[in-house]
């Protein structure tokens, strides 16, 4: 891969920690580790993607070379010595050895991503729950303790409450995040390892506050980790003091529903830890991107800004016109959302609330009615999960993405058995797409008695 100017080197690749060391030193990133200084941050994301290194291709093709090969031949016996040794590296020396360890194409998009949430490195992964899951083994370790939202994505809630406390002996305590009295009162001061939330919780589309849970993580010696896959560009974690973010790279930032990929972004020394070859959770654990998917999504984030101005402006648009129609709907950009004053402090001018919003139909029965005439009577959206899609999707979450979570905990959650969430897609146009979504409400209410009960100018 031909060298550039204007690179921004993220990481010292390799560079051996102290044994049990987390990657993050004792005072949130800083230990004896000096990475490359990145140049200076542009405020808004969009512009500090343009301003990242560009990678060329390797005969000067404007787009980077797909580095396929999983190993590297090295020209003297003694530089895979020095290389195993962490004496040489990708970053400084342009030299690798096998591609479950670094990748060129890989490590090309991992600086992408690394300037995209405005951290000093990103590591990318062959899935979102991959990313997850590395980041809270390294960081929280056997026995350890978690503080959590008790409203997660349901693979991420049984990663808590259920896998890890049976592999690794870790205790999650569940609580309301947004209460900081809460939270005080859940963390254990040198015990409690790591406080975990998202941006914007899935699926009832609460808002972090992410300055006040980094606070009090920290004075407890805990770290926060962030995951931000429902608000690339609108939030950035990082700089109001999340410690980590991690991504499902599979949704708003492939865009395509054609990839599964995540992301870690956060200090060097993290990622230079969890690669570590005697301890390294990403490198034991081998959660690997392939090459020519990090081809493909490097492709894709140059336009990431636009795609995510154009989500969040239907998905406003919509929201605004269905609590007109008097229907539950729940969308950050609402004035009437608990924290939409909480989302315009914390968030990137610009970029709008995100494209993801949610109709509470009261019943399962009815959401899956009006579900069942918005894809094969109208042609408004799709009946799937995931999210970040050209095309609008739609799944009742309480028998879905949040089906992991027990009964209980989906109403502590907030999650009530008619809760559609929905991503609001682009294609088409923003008319058509409503007067589809008209046609088949006006359906659901001829064919439901008493339907007229499901609408409310209450918020959720």
């Amino acid at each position: 891969m031909a060298p550039v100017v204007a690179a921004v080197e993220p990481f010292t690749l390799l560079k051996c920690l102290m044994p049990q060391d987390d990657g993050l030193g004792d005072d949130n990133g800083s230990t004896d580790v000096k990475p490359m200084k990145a140049h200076r941050r542009e405020s808004d994301p969009a512009a500090a993607l343009a301003g990242a290194r560009h990678e060329f291709g390797e005969h000067g093709g404007v787009n980077m070379s797909i580095e396929a090969s999983i190993t590297f031949t090295v020209m003297e016996p003694d530089t895979m010595r020095r290389l195993f040794a962490g004496e040489l590296g990708p970053e400084r020396d342009d030299m690798y050895i096998y591609s479950r360890h670094f990748n060129p194409t890989v490590l090309a998009l991992g600086r992408q991503i690394a300037v995209l949430e405005g951290t000093e490195a990103a590591y990318c992964t062959a899935s979102g729950m991959s990313a997850i899951s590395s980041v809270m083994m390294q960081l929280v370790g056997a026995g350890g303790h978690v503080v959590a939202s008790h409203c997660l994505y349901g693979g991420t809630h049984a990663l808590l409450s259920s896998f890890l406390p049976r592999t690794s002996g870790v205790n999650t305590t569940f609580v309301d995040t947004d209460d900081e009295a809460a939270v005080r009162a859940a963390v254990r001061p040198g015990e409690t390892k790591v406080v975990y939330v998202e941006t914007m919780s899935n699926p009832t589309l609460a808002v972090a506050d992410i300055p006040m849970l980094a606070r009090v993580a920290h004075e407890a010696g805990a770290k926060l980790v962030v995951d931000n896959t429902f608000t690339p560009l609108v939030v950035s974690p990082a700089r109001l003091g999340a410690d980590v973010v991690v991504h499902s790279v599979s949704k708003f930032i492939s865009g395509g529903a054609d990839i599964i990929a995540g992301a870690i972004c956060g200090p060097a020394s993290l990622v230079n830890s969890m690669m570590d070859l005697q301890d390294g959770a990403l490198m034991l654990l081998g959660p690997t991107m392939n090459a020519k998917v990090a081809s493909e999504l490097a492709g894709r984030l140059p336009h990431l800004p636009l795609r995510m101005q154009e989500h969040s402006r239907r998905a406003g648009e919509f929201a605004t016109r269905m609590r007109r129609l008097g229907l539950r709907v729940t969308y950050p950009g609402l004035p009437d959302h608990p924290h939409h004053d909480r989302l315009r402090t914390m968030g990137n001018p610009g970029y709008g609330a995100g494209g993801m919003l949610c109709v509470d139909m009261g019943t399962e029965a009815r959401a899956n009615r009006l579900m069942h005439h918005l894809q094969n009577t109208t042609q408004f959206g799709l009946m799937a999960v995931s999210l970040g899609y050209y095309e609008t999707l739609m799944s009742c979450s309480g028998n879905s993405t949040s089906s992991e979570m027990a009964p209980d905990d989906r109403a502590r959650a907030g999650i009530s058995p008619g809760l559609i969430r929905v991503s609001v897609g682009y294609n088409g146009t923003l008319e058509q797409r409503w007067e589809q979504f008209e046609q088949a409400l006006a359906l659901v209410q001829q064919e439901t008695p008493g339907a007229g009960a499901i609408m409310s100018c209450k918020a959720l």
